[in-house]
């Protein structure tokens, strides 16, 4: 991984994020880049792999990845997260507790990256009021989808499932393949073929 020299280069998405709840001057801006870590990566190639030390947390600059547990005996993966550009995606429980990785985040297409350490993020969250109340923000909205999903997942069927995934992203339906939805909804791929039928 590269550090970042010329923070104007990727400044536009991330800074954008950030503005959005905590505006921030360019000069705060550039500094808080400076704290982070560019790494890109081919189709397929793994940004998180089970196992693994979980050093960054990684704001999507560029492409898609898909966040995973798979089956030991069986293979089968279980798709619980897609990340595409200004989404952030690690192993979190790994990340904040410094531990080996329980799930497998791969690429889906060339990506390219920002990771943050713990170390880093807290030393930002420290000095900064504003990307301390950015990351609160954040955290609270992260917790809010995750309920809905839940939500979802135990009392929604199939079709208000997919209707739901189209409904809140309709930007990912025909750049990830159908088979990693229906993982991602908890369905068969021939139920999903179904469904997108109608």
């Amino acid at each position: 991984m590269l550090p970042i020299n010329n923070p104007i280069v990727v400044q536009h998405l991330l800074k954008d994020q950030i503005d959005a709840i905590s505006p921030i001057s360019d000069e705060e801006f550039a500094y808080i880049l400076s704290h982070f870590v560019v790494k890109k990566l081919k189709k397929h190639a793994f940004l998180v792999q089970q196992g693994d030390h979980v050093k960054y947390d990684y704001f999507v600059m560029k492409g898609c990845l898909k966040a995973y547990v798979a089956d030991e005996d069986t293979g089968k993966e279980f798709i619980y997260q897609f990340a595409v550009e200004d989404w952030w995606v690690t192993d979190r429980e790994a990340y904040f507790k410094k531990s080996a990785a329980t799930i497998n985040v791969d690429c889906l297409e060339d990506c390219e990256v920002l990771g943050i350490t713990l170390e880093n993020r807290e030393k930002l969250g420290a000095e900064m009021w504003k990307y301390e109340h950015f990351l609160s923000v954040k955290a609270n909205w992260g917790y809010n989808s995750l309920q809905k999903r839940l939500q979802m997942m135990i009392m929604g069927n199939a079709k208000k499932r997919y209707e739901s995934f189209i409904q809140q992203y309709p930007h990912l339906y025909n750049r990830i393949p159908k088979s990693f939805i229906a993982s991602y909804l908890g369905v068969s791929r021939e139920t999903l073929s179904r469904l997108y039928a109608l």
